[in-house]
């Protein structure tokens, strides 16, 4: 069993926003099978706090204004090292460049399939 669609739109939708504002390694794995809480983990980075809090930003308005959706939970934003949306189906974690080599999180969910986010590099931002 995989991801319902919704949770992979949302996926898209969030990565696509994640990479119009020049996220890295923009990454979604269906955690589905692996957690009960959630199903899909969006992982990107930044090279910086500014942008780290740009991609916040970027992520929580193509999702509230496409899919009229606002996260649960919020956790991280004043450091914006390592921010955390919650939207119940999926979870985005932006993190600094640092952290994410550091942390890892790919390598700690190696078993969960990684998703086709669809990403357009080619489109305006």
């Amino acid at each position: 069993m995989t991801a319902p669609e919704e949770s992979l739109d949302l996926a898209r939708v969030a990565g696509q926003a994640a990479a119009d504002k020049l996220a890295e390694e923009v990454i979604g794995l269906d955690v589905s099978e692996l957690v009960v809480i959630t199903d899909v983990f969006l992982v990107c980075s930044g090279d910086s706090e500014r942008q780290v809090s740009a991609i916040v930003d970027g992520v929580e308005e193509a999702l509230l204004t496409e899919r009229r959706r606002k996260p649960l939970r919020r956790e991280g934003e004043r450091d914006a090292r390592w921010v955390l949306l919650d939207y119940g189906d999926i979870v985005v974690h932006v993190q600094h460049a640092e952290d994410r080599a550091f942390y890892a999180l790919e390598r700690l969910w190696r078993d969960a399939p990684v998703i086709d986010l669809q990403i357009d590099a080619d489109r305006p931002a």
